[in-house]
């Protein structure tokens, strides 16, 4: 199986970040925790300081089936921001790779890049224009699913976030095992 990846910047929204990688585990999804720094050590937006699996520099990609952004702020302008990932997302987006979004990600970290051009899309409240503007057409929904690409619209979406990114990497009948275990 593929290897999913999950990115941390100063800010990530840690409940968007730590729950994805929970479920993508129980199911038995490779996912490996990257850092944007040389420093393993990344603090969220709420203080609590998460050791990363590797640092960027040192992720081997080749391999790669999800690429997933948690929100938060500022964390989502620090992906943004941080170009071996955006243009890290922009090949995997153009090979046709998956991608995964929540809370400010869509908006800040996809939308900017093309990637949700044509597509429907869900964000943070307030962050819908940011959509808009990157082509996106703005849902009002939990959790999205259009073509490659998952997104979340925040903090209390991110466990059935994480189980739709499960559904579509190993079906329904694993998410719901996976959800049922843990009394969805």
């Amino acid at each position: 199986m593929k290897k999913s990846f999950v990115f941390l910047a100063t800010g990530f929204e840690e409940i968007e970040a730590l729950a994805t990688v929970d479920v993508l585990r129980r199911a038995g999804i490779e996912v490996t925790v990257v850092s944007i720094y040389k420093d393993r050590m990344v603090t969220g937006a709420h203080g609590i300081t998460v050791a990363a699996d590797v640092v960027m520099a040192g992720a081997d990609f080749s391999d790669c089936d999800w690429l997933i952004c948690p929100g938060g702020m500022p964390g989502s302008e620090h992906l943004a921001k941080f170009e071996p990932l955006t243009e890290l997302l922009k090949q995997h987006n153009a090979n046709g790779g998956r991608i995964a979004a929540i809370c400010a990600a869509p908006a800040v970290v996809l939308a900017p890049l093309g990637i949700l051009d044509g597509k429907k899309a869900t964000c943070y409240p307030g962050f819908e224009n940011a959509l808009a503007q990157g082509g996106a057409t703005p849902v009002d929904n939990r959790v999205v699913v259009d073509g490659n690409v998952v997104t979340g619209n925040g903090p209390s979406s991110a466990i059935p976030f994480a189980l739709t990114i499960v559904k579509e990497t190993l079906g329904g009948a694993t998410s719901n095992d996976v959800s049922d275990g843990m009394l969805c």
